[in-house]
């Protein structure tokens, strides 16, 4: 029975039964904390993995009480013991573990990238539009007051928005899924995927040419996916929005908003668990606020369980996932190709306000199990 249907059968909300599937980085830093921030609504319900040890401690450590292989994934979904599932498996799993969900009438909330081409994402929706069933894709600072409060200031105190810039570089040592090529690894889909939704949201429109460049430089990690790519998208109104990401240089995350009156820029922009600052500049005067470190995948779950709950659209449906993924794969055609790439005419991206940000307080991270940050 759906968690729906159990709120209208004891008339009181939810919570929604989650089962996390794939326990590696993200899951044990972010996601499996984020439900003690999240029990208004959300409840952890099941763990999968093929990790014996995985499963054994982190399904004691948070209470989960099922427990399962990948290949008991199907018996997960037809156990009635769960109502969604939060997919954090390496990006070319997505499609097959959502459509999966999505026959047994279980709701999907799933990592971004939403899935490793165009085609999959496509393919999930679809599922998920067939089943009846949500499924969003996991844009956590969609729901945080710093790149929401950006997003305000570049619309009303800057005068026309008409540059974006962003440098957004994550090291990442071997081994690790972001250098498979085969497991979706790649700078754009890990890490140039932020820079393109910002770009988006902060223009509020979809662009209409791409152009990248990318290196692999000399190092063995670098085998498989480029070490760092540069790229341009210009946006409707001959707006530029220009990006560089790198697994191979020092840390910096970063974007500006450069307008006709004004510029906004935003430090730690895309970072899960550090302050942020936003500085506003109009000439000589400057303003500068900053947001401190929060929890952003409780907002998340609290989110999605209320659209399972009440039937309303998640914020970042598949559909918002799609506009990326179709952007990033435009990108690498471009690095292939070395020319310019044009797009599809798309209406714009939905308007965001202050209002839907949702606050809750830092997690404290748990040893790792078997994982670890992409560097060290």
């Amino acid at each position: 029975m759906s968690a729906r249907k159990r709120a209208a059968v004891k008339g009181q909300p939810g919570p929604v039964r989650y089962a996390v599937v794939g326990l590696g980085y993200i899951s044990q830093a972010a996601v499996l904390p984020a439900f003690a921030h999240a029990s208004g609504n959300s409840v952890l319900a099941a763990l999968v993995s093929d990790d014996a040890k995985k499963l054994k401690v982190l399904g004691k450590r948070y209470g989960a009480p099922l427990l399962a292989s990948y290949d008991d994934y199907d018996a997960v979904l037809a156990s009635g013991e769960v109502d969604a599932v939060y997919i954090a498996l390496p990006n070319t799993m997505h499609r097959e573990y959502t459509v999966k969900a999505a026959r047994r009438g279980i709701h999907v909330l799933c990592e971004k990238p939403l899935a490793a081409s165009e085609r999959d994402c496509r393919a999930m929706i679809e599922a998920c539009e067939r089943a009846g069933v949500k499924l969003m894709t996991a844009y956590r600072l969609h729901l945080e007051a710093a790149n929401l409060a950006a997003i305000e200031a570049v619309r009303t105190q800057i005068g026309k928005p008409r540059l974006f810039t962003s440098t957004f570089c994550n090291p990442v040592d071997a081994p690790n899924i972001r250098l498979d090529r085969e497991l979706g690894g790649g700078t754009l889909w890990d890490i140039g995927i932020y820079c393109i939704n910002a770009a988006r949201h902060l223009f509020q429109a979809e662009p209409e040419e791409v152009f990248a460049t990318a290196v692999h430089g000399g190092e063995p990690r670098f085998r498989e996916v480029e070490e760092s790519a540069a790229c341009v998208m210009r946006f409707p109104g001959d707006r530029l929005a220009s990006f560089t990401v790198s697994f191979g240089a020092d840390e910096e995350v970063v974007f500006q908003v450069v307008g006709t009156q004004g510029k906004v820029q935003l430090d730690m922009a895309y970072e899960i668990a550090k302050e942020k600052k936003l500085t506003i500049a109009k000439g000589p005067k400057k303003k500068s606020r900053t947001f401190a470190k929060t929890d952003q995948f409780a907002p998340e779950l609290l989110h999605f369980s209320d659209c399972v709950l009440t039937g309303r659209a998640p914020i970042a449906p598949g559909e918002e996932g799609l506009r990326d993924v179709r952007v990033i794969e435009a990108l690498y055609k471009s690095a292939r190709v070395g020319i310019p790439v044009r797009l599809d005419a798309a209406r714009a991206p939905r308007a965001f306000s202050r209002g839907q940000a949702i606050h809750r307080p830092p997690i404290r991270r748990a040893p790792m199990v078997n994982a670890a940050p992409p560097s060290q």
